[in-house]
């Protein structure tokens, strides 16, 4: 008898270890149009270490809705997930019930946001430990991690829509 492999490991958000937001915009070749995106990863520096963390993560983006590892979920479309993106005064805040997290996003992602209406969210259950607060990310280094094949098959990925206050 088979059955479906579902997250069930408790976590504490201790484990999860220091969560990063960054963002950048990008064209979309098919489109023509540039797309905002969000990436989210830890640093796995959890209290039981990067495997534990990366593990929890997981869990943590099930419990939201997310499918870690399959394709891309649409939050305009599925209410029901517990992923929130609002945009205000050149802020952009996202909200899932295990992360909060500001990114002081620059006029291009903004511009990117207001055209589209939508925000492209990668998740990430692998920690990304070069990526820490206070150091710049170069494009080549963003590049090899969020397109890593890896990466990209291990993170859950979300279609957010832009809410605004007002």
């Amino acid at each position: 008898m088979t059955s479906s492999q579902t997250s069930t490991y408790p976590y504490s958000p201790a484990q999860l270890g220091t969560q990063i937001v960054i963002g950048w915009s990008g064209r979309n070749p098919e489109s023509g149009h540039d797309v905002a995106f969000l990436l989210t990863y830890s640093l796995g520096d959890g209290r039981d270490g990067p495997v534990v963390g990366e593990a929890s993560m997981r869990t943590a983006l099930e419990r939201a809705g997310l499918k870690v590892g399959g394709g891309v979920a649409n939050a305009a479309e599925q209410p029901g997930l517990q992923v929130k993106l609002l945009v205000q005064s050149g802020q952009a805040v996202l909200t899932l019930p295990h992360f909060t997290a500001q990114y002081p996003a620059p006029d291009e992602w903004l511009a990117a946001t207001r055209d589209q209406g939508q925000v492209y969210g990668m998740f990430a259950t692998r920690p990304w430990p070069e990526a820490v607060p206070g150091r710049p990310v170069s494009e080549d280094q963003l590049r090899a991690y969020a397109a890593n094949p890896e990466i990209v098959a291990t993170s859950a990925h979300c279609l957010m829509p832009v809410r605004a206050l007002g």
